[in-house]
Formats: structure tokens, C-alpha cells, sequence
């Protein structure tokens, strides 16, 4: 049995070396610049033109987008909305809804927003219990937290989160596949991102490409720890495979990480953060080598009532977050900017950012003398090949809210909140 044993260790290690061998070599952040440089251009003439404009008006100036409420789920409880830009400029949102979270009843639903008329059509149901459990061939108790992705070759996929038996710590992520940007969906498939029974593996915030194709997806882990974690998926005829896998954080206090890149190579990660003790505060990560490692870095001076955070990068660098600034509750829903202070000459890379600073209440329940106050929830912002910004949020937990900022409207306002930060601009035509 001993000879037995020592041959199985063998064998697995030299499987597990040729598979990490055969693993592609590490690539580098696919830096986005799809905005068309004269919109980019004139917003920044615009914010030129202004610079004799007094704060205080500045300051009263209301920021113009469009809302109003995504399809009626016609179920009680509804959560975690997120969104994609299709191939015919409209939108596609997700969101899981049923009686209560985790009840046995929960889909996942879709609809889509034009963003020309500003309409979104009636709901569909993508995916439900049963069919997942027919496909993976496994009981499901719980599905949740829809998250699309662009594949390299144009597919959409939509990963969410199942758990099997227990609660959310015991979630793994399944993925469906798409040729027609959502109308139909290919079967589930589970997606192996742990050895220690696949599970504490889950979804809530946007993924992006690397150069090579590949996908960087953050996840995270609640069992035992609570932590961020980095995948780098491979999709192929096959499905899609996990190639990589990288800590974000350790220990008890971070969950659902978000990204955003500066260059190539750097790219910053935000936490909600999960703490028993110590600050209320977005605590943050940093990468400087695309994601092959990342370290701890101090805390945003932003509160943080344990509930998950949005963000984006513009075109222009300056960066968006969607929050409760809180220090307890979810009754308080706020859009902060940070802008770039400067920038490196050779490779046009933000060296450093300003604090950040609320530009729009989005939401307040915070003078309501009622013993519950309203939920604005987690936030998801997703951003169109010409910039503009669709932001989703769940609304009191029975309704999904969506606030529609097109891009020039948008850059031109938060331009102009620019200037009342000293020694802050927006650099000129980036």
C-alpha cells in the first residue's frame, strides 16, 4: 500500500507540473481607448472655457442622466443587478429574484434597455434551479449574483453563483454560454476553482481582458477566511477552464473585490470591507505586475458600511465609485470621483490620485424617522464603447434602479467638479 500510495503522489505530481507547465505565460492588462477622441476633446474644451466659473455654482449644478426602474421582476425579493453592452449598442441587465434570497424559487432574470428611446423591455427568465441541477447533474439549493463577460471570440457568458448544501460560504461559480448575446443559453457548467471540494468560490464584480484573450475575473472566498481572489480564465470550443489563481487579500475583512487598471501593469483593487474590529473603511489592494501579485495597501479615506462598491476608470482616468459612504447602513447611495494629479511622460500612466469626493447623492433615506429605513444596494456600473456609464442598484430589496449617464454629459460635469479641487484637472485630451 505504501509502494501504492507513493506511486499515486508521484503520478499527481508530474500531472500537476505538466499542467502548469502547459499553462500560457502571463500577459498584460488590455488597456481600454474606444471613446472617440473628439468627444474626449471637447469635453475638455468645455472644461477649459469654465475656469472662471465661481465654486458655488458650481457646487448647484445638478449632474442630468436618466432613471428609472428595470423591468418588473413580479417577485418579492430582488438582488445583485448587473449589466453588458450588447453588439447593437443596447443593454442587457441581470438580477436574481424570488420570494426571499437563497429560497428555492429564485431565477435569474434578464431584460433590455435602449438607450436611445431610454425604455427596457419586459423581463425574461435566463435560468432556474432546476435547469441548472439538470445540467450539472447535481442538487442546487441556492442560485445568485448573475455577472455577464465578453469571451475574446465574441460569446456572452453569464457566470453566477450555486451552492449545494449550506449557505453562501459554500458557493461555487457554474457559467452558461451564448451566440446570440442572450437570447438562447447553452447548458451550465461548473467552473473548478478549488481543490478542497470546489467550494467558497463567489461573483459579483466586472471582469476584463488581458492581451492575450484571456479573462481576469475577481472572486472571492467566505469559508473559514474572507478574502479576494484573482482568476484567469481560458475560453475555448471546450468551455472555459481556470488557468490561474491569485490571492488579493488574506485574513477575515475583505470581500468583493472590484479592479481598476492604470496601465498595463498596474491596476489598484477595492474591497467592501467585512471587519469585526478595526476601521469602516474601502480597504484596497495593488498590483504591479498584472495581477501575479498584489499587495495590501492602506485604506480609502471612504466609509464603509460592509456592503459592496461599483467603480470605473474613464477614459480621461478619472475614476467613478458607487457606494453607501456610511459608517452603518444601506440607506445612503453616493457616486465619488478621484482625480489623476499627474502623469508619467513615457507611458501616460496615472503616478498618483486625488481624494475622493462625493459629486452625486444618487439616493437618502437618511432623515426618514421610520424604525427601517430604505436599501440602496449593491451597485453595478458598466460602461459603453463611447463612454456612457449605466449604473444598476437594488432598490429597498423589490425593485432594480437604474441611472443612465451618457458620456458627454457625464465628462463635462465631472470636469467641471474638477476645478474644486486644487491642483486637480483631468489631463487634456486623454
Amino acid at each position: 500500500m505504501r509502494i501504492f500510495a507513493a506511486i499515486v503522489l508521484i503520478a499527481a505530481l508530474i500531472f500537476a507540473y505538466v499542467r502548469i507547465d502547459q499553462r500560457p505565460a502571463w500577459s498584460s492588462f488590455l488597456m481600454s481607448d474606444s471613446v472617440p477622441a473628439e468627444m474626449v476633446e471637447n469635453a475638455d474644451k468645455n472644461t477649459s472655457t469654465k475656469k472662471n466659473l465661481k465654486g458655488e455654482s458650481v457646487k448647484n449644478e445638478a449632474l442630468s442622466f436618466h432613471t428609472d426602474w428595470v423591468s418588473d421582476s413580479g417577485l418579492a425579493s430582488v438582488h445583485a443587478a448587473s449589466s453588458i453592452i450588447l453588439q447593437d449598442g443596447k443593454w442587457r441587465a441581470f438580477w436574481f429574484a424570488g420570494s426571499r434570497e437563497g429560497a428555492s424559487d429564485v431565477v435569474i432574470q434578464s431584460a433590455l434597455f435602449d438607450p436611445v428611446n431610454k425604455i427596457w423591455s419586459d423581463m425574461s427568465v435566463v435560468v432556474n434551479r432546476q435547469t441548472i441541477q439538470k445540467s450539472l447533474g447535481r442538487s442546487i439549493s441556492k442560485i445568485g449574483n448573475p455577472l455577464p463577460v465578453r469571451a475574446n471570440d465574441g460569446r456572452l457568458q453569464l457566470y453566477f453563483v450555486t451552492v449545494s448544501i449550506g449557505g453562501w460560504a459554500g458557493s461555487s461559480i457554474s457559467v452558461i454560454e451564448s451566440w446570440d448575446d442572450g437570447v438562447t443559453w447553452g447548458p451550465a457548467r461548473r467552473l473548478i476553482t478549488s481543490p478542497v471540494f470546489n467550494l467558497s468560490t463567489l461573483v459579483k464584480a466586472p471582469a476584463f481582458a488581458f492581451q492575450d484573450g484571456t479573462i481576469g475575473l475577481p472572486v472571492y472566498h467566505e469559508w473559514v477566511g474572507k478574502y479576494g481572489e484573482f482568476l484567469r480564465l481560458q475560453t475555448s470550443e471546450h468551455g472555459v477552464e481556470l488557468i490561474d489563481k491569485r490571492r488579493m487579500s488574506s485574513g477575515r475583512g475583505t470581500l468583493q473585490p472590484i479592479i481598476l487598471i492604470r496601465n498595463q501593469q498596474s491596476a489598484d483593487a477595492y474591497f467592501r470591507q467585512a471587519r469585526s474590529q478595526g476601521p469602516k473603511k474601502v480597504t484596497a489592494s495593488h498590483t504591479v505586475d498584472a495581477g501575479q501579485s498584489w499587495q495590501l495597501g492602506s485604506d480609502l479615506e471612504v466609509p464603509n458600511p460592509n456592503s459592496a462598491i461599483a467603480g470605473l476608470t474613464l477614459s480621461n482616468q478619472t475614476r467613478l465609485l458607487v457606494l453607501n459612504d456610511l459608517d452603518e447602513g444601506r440607506h445612503r447611495l453616493v457616486m465619488m470621483a478621484s482625480w489623476p494629479q499627474n502623469l508619467s511622460d513615457k507611458e501616460n500612466t496615472v503616478l498618483s490620485y486625488g481624494p475622493w469626493r462625493v459629486v452625486q447623492i444618487l439616493e437618502d433615506d437618511s432623515e426618514s424617522t421610520a424604525n427601517t429605513k430604505q436599501e440602496f444596494s449593491y451597485p453595478y456600473l458598466a460602461q459603453s464603447n463611447q463612454g456612457d456609464v449605466l449604473l444598476l442598484y437594488t432598490w429597498n430589496r423589490k425593485r432594480i434602479r437604474e441611472a443612465y449617464f451618457p458620456a458627454a454629459e457625464l465628462r463635462s460635469y465631472l470636469a467641471r467638479q474638477a476645478l474644486l479641487v486644487p491642483d486637480t484637472m483631468p489631463p487634456e485630451g486623454k
